[in-house]
């Protein structure tokens, strides 16, 4: 393997605010490996709405500023603490920093050495927006694959051709359940009902409450997956139906406004506000998860659908477009 150098580019985050406040930089140290951790080169690097938050202030930087944000990437190893992993293994992983050429990781954290049909830049896209999906639909919601289509529980995803939306809807359908989706305009429609959704509303131009209520006939939807936030959570406890499930996972269009609970008691309605990372603390919740992921790609059950890949110094671009809603699937970065 080449030397590892002293210094690296990166986006570094100085103050909270829009995307003029990434800047691209090639003078940042290279992080040192500690005990149980590996060095990665990265190729691809996920842009995510947690790096957004983060960059705007939503979500408060544990460790101040300036920052290097970023929460999914794969690559090379190029360096390595861990008896796990040895340089020149291609990986994918969780960590932060990853908006840089080099990321000290967990080997706890990682998923390889990838095997030779999984493409380094498929599995930066697959993983942070992969097992949020999955966990969701399986831990959150609680939901079991039928053995036959459609016998599973009514099901509505917004956002549902976006990355994350995506890969709701396609894991849902292996799932066997009954599926709504909503997306901006007839193509991002079309998009959501080749994933596998059996009805698609247009929410630019259709009512959404009403026509999921022409669709369940009167009944709602058992669970209800919302990445958009404060724009949809007040229709969300509408389309609900008794003894449903509202699943808030996002602030795509800000944060939902704090909930009376006694709104709840009308329907007996549960609403849940997971975060992927509470899903995957011990090794075997990481383990089962990843291992049921990857195996859901390579039998091609789930498809990983890529908009753009940036180069890195175009990352504030790549933010805009995901703010936008100009996307479909799943946005990266490359070096």
């Amino acid at each position: 393997m080449a030397q590892v150098p002293k210094t690296m580019s990166g986006i570094v985050v100085e103050k909270p605010g829009g995307v003029d406040v990434l800047k691209y930089k090639t003078d940042l140290p290279v992080p040192e490996i500690k005990e149980g951790e590996v060095l990665v080169k990265n190729e691809y690097i996920g842009v995510n709405f947690i790096d957004t938050y983060f960059r705007t202030g939503l979500y408060p930087s544990s460790s101040g500023y300036p920052l290097i944000t970023g929460k999914e990437a794969s690559g090379t190893v190029v360096s390595s603490n861990s008896p796990r992993f040895s340089p020149g293994d291609r990986v994918a992983y969780l960590s932060d920093a990853t908006y840089a050429e080099y990321t000290s990781v967990s080997a706890s954290r990682c998923v390889g050495p990838l095997p030779a049909n999984i493409s380094s830049e498929t599995a930066a896209a697959a993983l942070l927006q992969g097992l949020t999906a999955l966990t969701l639909v399986r831990e959150a919601a609680g939901i079991e694959q039928k053995l036959g289509i459609s016998e599973g529980p009514w099901t509505l995803v917004h956002a549902a051709a976006g990355g994350t939306g995506s890969l709701l809807v396609q894991i849902l359908s292996v799932m066997g359940a009954k599926i709504i989706a909503t997306a901006g305009g007839k193509e991002k429609c079309e998009q959501a009902h080749h994933h596998g959704a059996q009805w698609t509303i247009d929410n630019k131009s259709e009512d959404v409450v009403e026509r999921v209520r022409e669709i369940t006939h009167g009944r709602g939807v058992d669970v209800i997956f919302d990445g958009v936030g404060k724009a949809t959570f007040d229709a969300d406890m509408e389309m609900v139906a008794r003894k449903g499930m509202v699943i808030s996972f996002g602030n795509a269009s800000g944060k939902v406004d704090p909930l009376d609970i006694l709104r709840l008691g009308a329907k007996n309605v549960k609403v849940m506000r997971p975060v992927l990372f509470g899903y995957i603390v011990t090794p075997e919740e990481w383990e089962r998860w990843t291992t049921e992921l990857f195996e859901l790609i390579k039998h091609e059950k789930v498809k990983i659908k890529v908009h753009e890949v940036y180069p890195l110094q175009e990352v504030g671009r790549a933010h805009a477009d995901l703010e936008g809603r100009k996307t479909t699937g799943k946005l990266l970065l490359k070096l």
